[in-house]
């Protein structure tokens, strides 16, 4: 295969057709091909447990019997489906955040930190205010959660628009600045001094959590995350927001020549996302931690990428996309018992990471015939 310089187009040997004739295959990249067929995400998950089988396999396990305690301590109890929903819950909204960033282009990564910075906001409000009945409590820890995680996507949104810096750096950067500014108040001024000496903040009262579903860990944040889904799929399908939107992400340059005001929509959109990875750290510490603590998200902002990413951002793929690695987490859980790490949902997430980068590169590529 020879390339031909000047364009994006690579030059095959020539063969002989059915005619007698001889043709020459080009392989041509078209950039323009920028949605990948629906089964590409299903292919990629079939794919990736099959790439992981030959590592479980190498370890002297039955990939079947592997996956198989997955699947069941993911999905096969009440327990662990509702923890697989339990860990769903930030999945789906932080996913939710990257999507609506995703809509036009801006590469939000900064989700891990946008939910710590919205579990800090939201432990303030017991911290500073005490002894609020449950309805105020609950409220403030909301908006004062989802308005942390706004604001810190906003610092990623201004330098984009106004200064031209990357997203992608500052997003990834200000993560860390969330994660020592976390060390830093459990391990000093927020402190419980009750905790024998751990760090983290003081419990959280009963008016101060999150009401559950019966005896189990399910709280109400999977209804915030649902009618939040709800509301983008009617903003997108229904309303001009969601149509400029669409354009931008489909031809930026288009749109504004349309008049449509690219930065602005920018700014909002991080809004939008920092906002939704705000609302999960807040459900985090008030439904399932019921306290700040060190390590509050094991990496629920980097995943929900993936998640964006598998669900093509249709609403009704994030659901689904969350709760398979809600249950990947859960079931990465359950094979500890047959002397396994938990570090094999992380592999599996990789995986599918890798094979949908490489679908949606390859969808890009065309091998045309010429006489």
């Amino acid at each position: 295969m020879s390339p031909n310089t000047g364009s994006n187009t690579a030059v095959l040997e020539p063969s002989p057709g059915k005619s007698g004739k001889w043709y020459s295959l080009r392989l041509e990249y078209d950039s323009s091909r920028t949605r990948s067929p629906w089964w590409t995400p299903v292919l990629s998950v079939i794919l990736a447990l099959l790439l992981c089988a030959v590592f479980i396999a190498a370890n002297g396990m039955s990939p079947l019997v592997v996956y198989e305690k997955m699947f069941r301590g993911a999905f096969g109890t009440s327990y662990g489906f509702t923890e697989t929903m339990v860990k769903a819950i930030p999945l789906l909204l932080c996913g939710l955040g990257i999507a609506v960033a995703y809509r036009i282009s801006v590469w939000n990564i900064g989700a891990e930190g946008q939910l710590t910075v919205g579990a800090m906001a939201a432990t303030a409000v017991t911290i500073y205010f005490p002894d609020l009945s449950s309805f105020w409590s609950i409220t403030l820890m909301l908006v004062f959660g989802t308005a942390a995680g706004a604001l810190w996507g906003l610092m990623t949104a201004v330098p984009r628009t106004h200064f031209g810096v990357n997203e992608l750096i500052t997003s990834l950067m200000l993560n860390y600045v969330a994660l020592l500014a976390l060390d830093y108040v459990v391990f000093g001024p927020w402190k419980d001094p009750k905790g024998f000496n751990f760090p983290g903040s003081p419990m959280f009262t009963a008016a101060q959590s999150l009401p559950v579903l019966g005896s189990t860990r399910l709280h109400i944040g999977l209804i915030f995350g649902l009618v939040a889904v709800l509301i983008y799929y009617l903003m997108i399908k229904f309303t001009r927001w969601g149509y400029e939107l669409r354009l931008i992400g489909a031809n930026p340059t288009a749109a504004r020549y349309a008049g449509i005001h690219i930065k602005k929509h920018i700014i909002i959109v991080m809004l939008i996302s920092g906002g939704l990875a705000g609302i999960a750290g807040m459900a985090e510490v008030s439904g399932v931690t019921h306290k700040l603590m060190q390590g509050i998200s094991p990496g629920y902002g980097y995943t929900a990428i993936i998640v964006a990413w598998l669900a093509k951002l249709n609403p009704l793929g994030l659901i689904v996309t969350s709760i398979l690695f809600g249950g990947l987490i859960v079931g990465g859980y359950s094979v500890q018992t047959i002397g396994l790490p938990s570090s094999i949902s992380e592999m599996l997430q990789g995986a599918i990471l890798f094979f949908l980068i490489a679908g949606d590169m390859i969808h890009r590529f065309r091998i045309r015939r010429s006489a």
